[in-house]
């Protein structure tokens, strides 16, 4: 009854995905690990373990400073196990989170870091939008406004692009980094469009941004269909809004190397085009302020 009330429990572990957070754990006496090949193994034993019982468990990206400061805020002791797995079940609601599905440690560990920058991504951008305040004219939220200007664009790139799978990445340039966000969408039988809800709300949260603060950036869509080549295209923003770019814009970003600025032979079976019409609610001006 024990084994079978343990199979009902889901669980979350923390992974250190690299040696140099590995070594700042290593400071505490309760941490039993002093090698990260070995640490890495007692993981992968560990979850495709639970994994053979059925088992449900989540990994969560475990960042030590992140832990450091969670112990000072709670005033916990930071060297006990206890203390680490307080913080672990904060993370399974809280942080960058991935399930494990019987995945090598090789495939999941980039995965779980991609996964942590995309939230980082959308957090950075909610906070710069929230802190744009009222226009100083019209007195309308500057961050609401653009939110759903960049909801009205998504909506109509995706109902003005090809039924199939569409792949769109938002770049903005921002400091102290470009902030990129990546939408998969695919189209059912039926013609609905499918996609991930999070992902949704991070890419146009991104582009919002962009938006909003005028920044440099630009919108790329890859649309691939059985029997077809693939479509590219996309669109600048430009003055609080978008406009389209040239099939030798597109062919121009995608075929230059971006150290050398050389030539890179084009993909087979690739058209790279100019976008569809947006049409009247593809706002081309945003909110001007």
């Amino acid at each position: 009854m024990r084994c079978a009330l343990g199979r009902e429990i889901a669980g979350t572990i923390g992974l250190l995905t690299d040696e140099h957070d590995f070594r700042a754990m290593r400071r505490y006496r309760s941490f039993a690990f002093d090698n990260y090949a070995t640490y890495l193994k007692a993981v992968e034993d560990f979850l495709t373990s639970r994994a053979a019982q059925g088992t449900h468990t989540t990994v969560a990206l475990f960042d030590p400073q992140e832990y450091a400061d969670y112990c000072t805020d709670t005033g916990l002791d930071p060297d006990l196990p206890s203390s680490r797995t307080r913080f672990t079940a904060e993370l399974a609601t809280t942080g960058p989170t991935l399930p494990y599905d019987g995945q090598p440690l090789d495939d999941l560990v980039p995965d779980l870091i991609d996964e942590a920058a995309r939230q980082a991504a959308w957090e950075y951008a909610s906070t710069l939008l929230a802190r744009l305040g009222a226009c100083t004219s019209c007195g309308e939220d500057v961050g609401r406004a653009a939110f759903a200007q960049a909801s009205l664009l998504l909506v109509r790139i995706l109902d003005t692009a090809r039924p199939g799978r569409r792949h769109l990445v938002c770049s903005v340039s921002a400091t102290p980094e470009t902030l990129t966000s990546v939408l998969h969408a695919d189209t059912d039988a039926d013609g609905a469009t499918h996609l991930d809800e999070t992902e949704a709300l991070e890419f146009t949260t991104v582009l919002a941004l962009g938006l909003a603060t005028q920044s440099p950036g630009g919108l790329v869509m890859r649309t691939t269909a059985p029997g077809a080549t693939d479509q590219i295209y996309g669109w600048r923003l430009h003055n609080g809004g978008v406009e389209p770019l040239t099939a030798g814009e597109v062919f121009d970003a995608y075929c230059t190397d971006i150290e050398s600025g050389g030539l890179i032979s084009p993909e087979p079976d690739v058209d790279y085009c100019v976008p569809p019409d947006l049409g009247p609610d593809g706002t081309t001006t945003g909110h001007q302020h």
